[in-house]
């Protein structure tokens, strides 16, 4: 598995941005309010980091030879996998928040702070998801083996097999 690059997470915030403007761009159009994200999912965005990369610690410890007991390297795939989505979706989201920002700044008329206050939170805690995730998947990394670079071994010792 390949490590989260950074391509990907800026088509993801890039994504995330145009829908974020969008989104406020339509509803204003139509007449309504701007959206505006909910106080609790900042912190649900740090708290899933967290758990990240609390879940991702016992791996290192265990790739690192630290730890007392093995583990399941079905675990370890799926906490890797869950810390990939995890850096996408804080990028997207993290996007999202920039988009609502940009919008609400280009207005004749910019809210105060203090009803930004969400949306500047969103875009920060969508980027520490993404950190967060990134330093999770990092120790889910286990170390390159000599091996690694020959995976069928040395080609000179392969069995040779002569037809007529």
């Amino acid at each position: 598995m390949k490590h989260t690059g950074a391509g990907i997470l800026l088509v993801a915030a890039a994504l995330g941005v145009a829908a974020g403007f969008l989104l406020d761009q339509v509803l204003t159009s139509s007449g309504r309010a701007t959206f505006t994200p909910a106080v609790t999912l900042p912190i649900l965005l740090v708290m899933l980091g967290a758990v990240v990369v609390v879940l991702a610690v016992p791996i290192r410890q265990a790739t690192r030879g630290s730890a007392s007991k093995m583990v399941n390297p079905f675990r370890a795939v799926r906490v890797a996998m869950l810390a990939k989505a995890a850096s996408i979706v804080g990028a997207a989201i993290g996007g999202v928040a920039l988009g609502l920002l940009l919008f609400l700044v280009t207005r004749p008329v910019v809210p105060s702070i203090g009803s930004m206050a969400t949306v500047i939170a969103t875009a920060i805690c969508g980027a520490l998801l993404v950190a967060a995730a990134l330093v999770a998947e990092h120790l889910c990394t286990i170390r390159k083996d000599d091996d690694d670079e020959h995976p069928g071994g040395d080609p000179g010792l392969e069995p040779r097999i002569h037809g007529h």
